[in-house]
């Protein structure tokens, strides 16, 4: 059972600890078929949803409780890959319609994916740019009442199974991130083409999407015009921090699988923990966690606080808690030996499971780039 004594930190609330609780309950009596993705996780939307634990992924009034949405995916990713990513993307896909949307917007939307009866995307990756967001190029033109949408989007999670994509794109001619504009688009659209599925060694629904003149209304449109970069900066400024969490989770997992398997396994008669260096690798561990939940919920904090700079925050915590959530986690595969790298176990599944977390929502080197950029400032603005 994984150490829950941080919830005593003077970061939560005491609801949180009951939503850490109820979030394990509901966890403990999953049962998720791995063997085809797509179905698993509409059946794990449509569960989390009857079960209530999707309702904190939007709101109607704007505010995210962002310490509760990172204890909800920590809990998830101890115990399922798929269940933390479903969870995570209803909330990540319709991040922009409870921060920027329109009343109609989140009373047509929200109650839906917040129900499970609804499955969201979050559409800003694009081919050619990546990290580099910026510079997208996929555009939105006004025509009468509507927007046409040309181009191209890529790695979008839940691509081919969601209900509702919130897709950004070029609606003004100024270059750069003021240029860009955010929209709600639904796959039944003409012109709207899942082009390929896209594999990875963790399995989740992705896809790359092409928008051959797609026709939306104009009140389709998240915000204002131009406000597509902040609107998208602003999401995964609140997310950012849950990736972390569930970097957290895998990483609490791989501990207490470790912690069983050195208690369990001898060798010359002496169980493996006794042996002062699995002893040295176990203490690294709950190092490593201990320094991550730290970040984290100081970031999380920080956000709900409404603190003036949360950026550099979330960017920390998602930079240390992922890359040493990785090292957890081979550590646990060491100390396991051959049963380590044998397919469909729990510490090879999380081998493969936490390298993406590396990667989207910023990669690593992102991130330092972002933190080394505010420290920067900071030092240049109190020169």
């Amino acid at each position: 059972m994984a150490d829950t004594s941080f919830l005593s930190w003077p970061f939560f609330e005491p609801h949180h600890a009951d939503l850490a609780s109820q979030v394990e309950e509901v966890a403990q009596g999953l049962s998720v078929d791995h063997s085809d993705t797509d179905a698993a996780c509409r059946k794990l939307v449509a569960t989390l949803g009857e079960a209530g634990v999707l309702d904190h992924t939007a709101s109607l009034d704007g505010a995210l409780d962002v310490r509760g949405l990172c204890l909800t995916r920590e809990v998830l990713a101890r115990h399922d890959g798929l269940a933390d990513f479903s969870f995570a993307m209803q909330g990540l896909g319709t991040g922009a319609v409870t921060l920027f949307g329109s009343d109609d917007q989140k009373r047509e939307w929200l109650p839906q994916t917040r129900a499970g009866k609804a499955i969201s995307a979050f559409a800003l990756t694009e081919p050619g740019s990546g990290s580099d967001v910026a510079n997208n190029t996929m555009t939105a033109t006004l025509d009468g009442n509507h927007f046409v949408l040309s181009g191209e989007k890529t790695w979008i999670s839940n691509g081919g199974i969601a209900d509702i994509y919130t897709v950004f794109a070029r609606s003004e001619e100024t270059p750069g991130a003021k240029g860009m504009s955010a929209f709600l688009v639904t796959p039944d659209l003409p012109g709207f083409e899942i082009v390929e599925r896209l594999k990875t060694i963790a399995p989740h629904p992705l896809a790359r999407l092409r928008f051959d003149d797609v026709r939306v209304p104009a009140s389709a449109m998240i915000g204002a015009p131009g406000q597509g970069f902040k609107i998208a900066m602003s999401v995964l400024d609140v997310f950012r921090s849950t990736v972390a969490a569930a970097a957290l989770g895998f990483a609490r997992r791989a501990l207490d699988e470790a912690l069983a398997r050195v208690s369990t396994r001898h060798v010359q008669g002496a169980p493996l923990s006794d042996l002062q260096m699995v002893q040295g690798h176990i203490a690294d561990m709950a190092l490593d966690i201990d320094a991550s939940a730290l970040l984290i919920y100081r970031a999380a904090w920080a956000k709900d606080s409404g603190a003036p700079r949360v950026t550099r925050e979330a960017a920390m915590a998602k930079l240390f808690a992922t890359d040493q959530a990785q090292q957890v986690i081979d550590k646990a595969v060491q100390l396991f030996g051959g049963d380590g790298v044998r397919s469909g176990t729990t510490v090879e599944t999380l081998y493969r499971e936490i390298r993406a977390l590396r990667i989207y929502e910023g990669a690593s080197d992102v991130q330092k780039v972002i933190i080394a950029r505010q420290a920067l400032a900071a030092h240049e603005g109190g020169s």
